[in-house]
């Protein structure tokens, strides 16, 4: 599964397509917790996180939204830039 980005301790990372199924999602790890976050709308689907990680895994989501949705279309993963 391809790192996509890193930022204050979390991890996001997008499986290859033929192993996923849709919609659009990543998967973002921190610490113990992982969580499953759909693409379009930013909101964690699936998992357990802390709110505060949530936020800043919806915020990583807003900015690269056309990016993620690229590489999900794609299967073309590069590393983004992490959030500041």
């Amino acid at each position: 599964m391809p790192v996509i980005s890193r930022f204050y301790g979390i991890v996001i990372m997008m499986y290859f397509k033929d192993k996923e199924h849709n919609p659009p999602h990543i998967h973002a790890i921190y610490g113990d917790y992982e969580g499953l976050f759909w693409i379009a709308t930013g909101e964690m689907r699936d998992g357990t996180m802390p709110k505060k990680a949530q936020l800043l895994v919806k915020e990583f989501i807003e900015q690269y939204r056309d990016e993620l949705l690229e590489m999900w279309n794609s299967q073309n993963f590069h590393e983004l830039e992490p959030l500041e």
